[in-house]
């Protein structure tokens, strides 16, 4: 078991004073510099004479209530860490945990070792897309053809895949029925489109263009019965996780496509002469096109719905943008350069996906507490984490009203079966993020447990119960809102 981490408060205390003593000092200075012609301006006025002056606050200068978040995280701590002992004791070697304050380490135990993390990898892929990609990025879609006259489309219409995972029809849910899409790019407005742009027939077929990103559909260290049912195909252009109708599957995703659009281009009253196919796309202008949310609710598609297909596919974006290459291998390489450029510790860290389905990943609770350190529960990967005890998330079913952290935990889950037959081979259960403080910040946490029943509900549920319970009673004494100046 790891040392308890030494608390850092009352250094923190004394160093956030330094700058109040500073401020004092140039106070003093400015007040006996300041000219004699100046006034202060009339009584309820500011400078310019405008406005009403803040309340002067009685509080000194100098009062450690000028650092009332230092001050109150200084009188909690001790007993925060006084009551994480017992769960740090239950902790085995394939089990490990990491929690800190506003980024401030509290404590750990086994944080360096190396684990399955699962669905976790995902925090990762967020963070590193949010700095990447942007929070303006967006996905685009195309449709590329010559209109002649009558708008007739003499030869073939291409169908340009931007790289969407949510491109879908109005009745896609998306593969996990447990957890459905809720934030998916419309197809039947692409078909719309192309009606409202002249289009009335085309003699040749639907041509679906992919050749945004590579050909390789699924990682090829994920095993077989996972594909297509837990992620993939991870194609430039893939409709309803290619799916063709509710019940009917595509053996290509880009001809499958082409088959979606097709036929919604026919019900629109549009004639096709030829059958849907793949190809790519010449110097045919664009026609119509659809664009998606802004990454934020990519990022919350990926990250509620544990959505496996939106991660690997922003991994492969990642890759186009910063590598040229829109390949699984170019998007691991930025991603692995920009947890370095963040200083997160990659010792025993390797990724193959950006999802987590891959067994061979493996990470450690230093490297993702940093990685939940580098980010906030107010940027678009915080905001985009389930919620526990909330619908439509992973977290649904756990931390349920009345139940600590109910309504207040931001987690990413992670759970991988041991169900393959490989003796001795480990499952995994995960938990990555968040909790929000009422008087503001948050703590930082990541739980990684291993095992070759851990996610039965009988083996994670009380760990789970026990950390909640602890977590949920912080801060024991005042917080930052009852300590602030006065």
């Amino acid at each position: 078991m790891s040392a308890r981490r030494r608390n850092p408060f009352p250094a923190l205390i004394t160093l956030a004073l330094l700058p109040a003593v500073a401020l004092g000092g140039c106070w003093r200075y400015a007040d006996g510099r300041v000219p004699a012609a100046v006034s202060a301006g009339p009584t309820g006025t500011d400078a310019a004479g405008t406005g009403t002056p803040p309340v002067a606050l009685n509080t000194a200068l100098l009062s450690v209530r000028r650092a009332p978040g230092v001050l109150a995280r200084g009188l909690n701590i001790t007993t925060f860490e006084t009551a994480l002992q017992p769960f740090l004791q239950r902790l085995n070697d394939n089990e490990c945990f990491a929690v800190s304050i506003d980024g401030a380490p509290v404590a750990a135990v086994h944080e360096s070792a190396v684990l399955r993390p699962a669905s976790n990898v995902k925090l990762i892929t967020g963070a590193v897309a949010l700095e990447v990609l942007g929070t303006d990025f967006t996905y685009t879609t195309s449709v590329k053809a010559e209109v002649g006259d009558g708008g007739v489309v003499s030869g073939d219409l291409f169908l340009v895949g931007g790289g969407d995972p949510l491109l879908s029809n109005s009745w896609w849910k998306g593969a996990n029925a447990q957890f459905p899409q809720i934030n998916g790019t419309s197809i039947e407005a692409l078909a719309d489109s192309v009606k409202a742009a002249g289009v009335t027939s085309i003699t040749g077929s639907v041509i679906g263009d992919a050749s945004r990103y590579d050909d390789v559909w699924y990682v090829p260290s994920w095993e077989k019965e996972i594909r297509f049912t837990e992620g993939g195909p991870l194609s430039a252009l893939v409709v309803n996780d290619s799916r063709e109708a509710a019940d009917t599957s595509s053996n290509d995703p880009v001809v499958g496509a082409a088959k979606v659009f097709t036929q919604l281009l026919q019900e629109r009253g549009i004639t096709v002469g030829g059958a849907p196919s793949s190809g790519k796309a010449g110097g045919e202008p664009d026609i119509a096109t659809v664009v998606s949310q802004p990454l934020p609710a990519i990022l919350q598609e990926m990250l509620t719905t544990s959505d496996n297909t939106s991660a690997d596919m922003i991994l492969k974006e990642m890759g186009l943008k910063v590598k040229g290459a829109g390949t699984t291998d170019a998007g691991l390489a930025v991603v692995m350069e920009t947890l370095q450029s963040w200083g997160v510790p990659l010792d025993g860290v390797t990724l193959l996906d950006g999802s987590g389905l891959s067994d061979d990943n493996r990470a450690t609770c230093a490297a993702l507490l940093a990685v939940v350190q580098h980010g906030s529960v107010d940027d678009a990967v915080g905001q985009g984490l389930p919620v526990g005890g909330s619908e439509g998330g992973t977290l649904a079913d756990a931390f349920q009203e009345g139940q600590p952290l109910s309504g207040v935990i931001r987690a990413k889950t992670g759970t991988l079966d041991n169900t393959d037959g490989v003796a001795n081979k480990l499952g995994a259960k995960a938990l990555s993020g968040y909790v929000p403080l009422a008087g503001g910040g948050a703590i930082e946490f990541s739980l990684l447990l291993n095992g070759e029943t851990i996610t039965n509900k009988v083996e994670y549920r009380p760990i789970w119960e026990q950390f909640a319970t602890i977590l949920a009673a912080y801060p024991t004494g005042p917080g930052a809102d009852v300590l602030a100046p006065r």
